[in-house]
């Protein structure tokens, strides 16, 4: 009985490291488990558990694959479903190698399970009392309904099914409604559901498809029927209230305001006060010495700081900050969708304002600032976000709970994620300050300074590839050649789907042998004084 009793102790410690994210601490304790426990179910788990959180998925897979749950006491004993959980691991598994499909189907198997199981035990909703005699207690808590469902929504809305993975969240919020995670990812179920076909027409960028839309008549009076892009500040719900839970982008905004509202505020004040606190009180104790100096725990005790987002692990003071980001540039996007211009330019500029905003969401803050700029009819503010200068990073530079395990010396190298970042999203710096001139030529349109816009279009076009340039780049294209009375040049720009063509025909013959001078000589854009000037000819 005593060693029964290591055994379970060394497993709740390694449970416990596990929720702390303390891999150095994690891994010397799975050592005295496979010791005691040997190969036995419960700590082959724990050891497949620990592989994941590092990275190494296939090693996690085989793990769970040798471990022999038909010999493990069933729920009534110990109060978990073996089956259910292993079903539930393999998803989780599958989810982190982007295995969408796969993973899906894993919860699936299960939420079969956990059903099966609670018909056995008498879960109470559809039997009577009486049968609930001589069950243990802690064969109630065998239910894992409400995480499961937590954890295959999400999945399906990595699988580009925002209405299925709505439902299974809105399910799981009922039970988890203080989890701010659980609520920004509603809120991006309703973001998917309405953002339409952007990007099937981002994908089909060398055909025509997203800028014409219809050709009228034939010969002289042929017709060119371009596309409209005023799709936006459209209402979604027509008329029903923004409380009902339906994937609009009213529900979208009230999923977010609960997600701010549930995280905690800032603590700076507070922070060397608890420091010296903790610092004092655990320098006796060896373990907690270990685990600070384990690089993977924290730099600093700040960074141990947990915050409690069930079904989910604790998340760290740091994830609280990115988690806080991605919530205020969700809440930008939905104000802007719904008209209200003042409420993105204020979440778009508190982005902006925090301390530890990545490069990805900094890009997207400006430019969230500068369109709600734009409709406030305060252009020259919004030429302010849209200078290039302002982008010197595009990468997410945010770890997850399961990526911030990190890997030791010695350990398996990290299996890279299959999931890949969107087509509509600029994939260097030199793209994203394209993207950035493109936004600068539409503004300096709404000036009238079209020979601006030119120059912001053209610059931007030649340091990127034509099949990248957006369908909203063209239009703009077009129009500006309307304006400056060039129907050709801008019938040319249509049927080719190219800013810059590679041969103008004209009158003299000397243009049969070169090509038009003007759009191949691209000259940097004069900005205003308070601008300065961007070279990206010699980026990569």
């Amino acid at each position: 009985m005593m060693e029964a009793a290591k055994s379970k102790i060394h497993q709740y410690k390694v449970r416990a490291y596990i929720q702390m994210k303390s891999s150095k601490a994690c891994k010397r304790e799975i050592k005295s488990v496979m010791n005691t426990a040997g190969n036995s179910a419960p700590s082959l788990f724990l050891k497949s558990n620990f592989e994941y959180l590092r990275g190494n998925y296939r090693k996690a897979v085989k793990l769970l694959n040798s471990s022999n749950i038909a010999e493990h006491f069933g729920p009534i004993k110990t109060g978990e479903c073996v089956r259910c959980m292993f079903w539930n691991n393999l998803g989780c598994i599958h989810f982190a190698m982007g295995k969408n499909n796969l993973g899906i189907f894993y919860f699936k198997k299960a939420l079969q399970e956990n059903d099966h199981t609670c018909a056995q035990l008498g879960d109470g909703r559809n039997n009577q009392c009486k049968k609930l005699t001589g069950i243990p207690f802690c064969a109630l808590l065998s239910n894992k309904r409400y995480e499961l469902l937590y954890n295959c929504g999400v999945q399906l809305l990595h699988a580009a099914r925002p209405l299925a993975a709505f439902e299974c969240l809105m399910e799981a919020v009922q039970v988890y409604h203080s989890n701010p995670r659980l609520w920004l990812r509603l809120a991006e179920c309703c973001i998917s559901a309405n953002k339409g076909g952007s990007e099937q027409e981002s994908k089909s960028l060398p055909c025509k498809k997203g800028i014409v839309q219809s050709v009228i008549g034939t010969g002289y009076h042929r017709k060119i029927v371009l596309a409209s892009q005023s799709s936006q500040n459209t209402n979604y719900s027509e008329g029903q209230s923004a409380a009902i839970p339906v994937a609009s982008m009213e529900f979208a905004a009230i999923c977010l305001r609960n997600a701010l509202l549930l995280l905690p505020e800032h603590q700076q004040q507070d922070i060397s006060a608890e420091n010296g606190s903790k610092n004092s009180s655990l320098s006796g104790s060896t373990e907690s010495g270990s685990e600070n100096s384990d690089p993977c725990s924290g730099k600093s005790q700040e960074a141990d700081k947990f915050f409690s987002a069930s079904p989910s692990s604790p998340v760290r003071k740091q994830e609280v900050e990115n988690l806080r980001c991605s919530i205020l540039a969700c809440s930008a996007y939905v104000a802007l969708a719904l008209g209200d211009n003042l409420m993105a330019l204020h979440h778009a500029e508190k982005l902006l304002h925090q301390t530890k905003v990545s490069g990805s969401l900094k890009f997207l803050g400006h430019l969230y600032a500068a369109e709600a700029l734009i409709s406030l009819d305060r252009i020259s503010d919004a030429i302010t976000h849209l200078n290039p200068e302002n982008i010197s990073d595009v990468s997410s530079g945010v770890l997850s709970s399961e990526q911030d395990q990190g890997h030791e010396k010695g350990d398996e190298p990290i299996e890279p994620s299959a999931k890949k970042i969107p087509l509509c999203y600029p994939s260097s710096v030199t793209t994203a300050r394209a993207m950035m001139l493109f936004n600068l030529g539409s503004a300096y349109c709404l000036r009238s300074e079209y020979d601006k816009a030119r120059k912001c279009l053209h610059q931007a076009a030649s340091v990127m590839d034509s099949k990248e340039i957006p369908p909203e780049a063209i239009l703009l294209g077009v129009y500006l050649e309307l304006q400056n009375g060039n129907t050709q040049l801008a019938l040319q720009i249509i049927k080719r789907n190219q800013l810059l063509p590679t041969t103008v025909h004209r009158s003299s013959p000397d243009s049969r042998k070169k090509p038009f001078q003007s759009f191949q000589s691209v000259q940097p854009i004069h900005l205003p004084s308070s601008f300065t000037q961007v070279q990206l000819s010699g980026t990569g």
